[in-house]
């Protein structure tokens, strides 16, 4: 087996994060959870808190810093999303959506779109409450990423 998958979860605003508890534990994968402030996580040897500074971007750094090829990071931060599959890794917003080299550019045009419009007063409402099905939706995404990596020789944690 190769390098060990190893799972980042951009953890502040994520709503899914008992779910990727569950489907690391069975998949025996190692979960880095960073926030900017402490939040609580079940005290298991698999899963690592990291409390990065309040600084904006802090908790996206550190994770852009460290995230390669045969990782898994969970952010619905698209910046974020985009240094990270520059960096081959596998990356999954928390409602199921995979970001990869053919949809990212659109994701980076959009988000920009959007802000510049929000910026300029045009827009007033955010991104649609998380549903039911986003939650299905990123479990489905999760796995079949988890198979993907394992598919081309990466592996579970020691």
């Amino acid at each position: 087996m190769g390098k060990p998958i190893e799972i980042y979860i951009d953890a502040d605003a994520c709503p899914v994060k008992a779910e990727i508890y569950r489907v690391a534990e069975r998949h025996a994968l190692k979960v880095i959870v960073v926030a900017n402030s402490p939040i609580a996580v079940p005290r298991e040897p698999w899963i690592e808190r990291v409390v990065v500074g309040a600084a904006m971007d802090e908790a996206d750094n550190w994770i852009a810093e460290r995230a390669v090829r045969g990782d898994i990071v969970i952010t619905a931060d698209v910046p974020l999303a985009s240094r990270a599959v520059k960096a081959g890794a596998a990356v999954i917003a928390p409602n199921g959506k995979p970001f990869d080299e053919d949809s990212i550019g659109l994701a980076l045009a959009t988000r920009n779109l959007l802000h510049g419009l929000r910026s300029a007063g045009e827009i007033t409402g955010g991104p649609k409450p998380f549903a039911p099905r986003d939650r299905s939706e990123f479990l489905s995404s999760l796995d079949r990423a988890i198979v993907r990596l394992k598919r081309a020789g990466f592996g579970s944690a020691p």
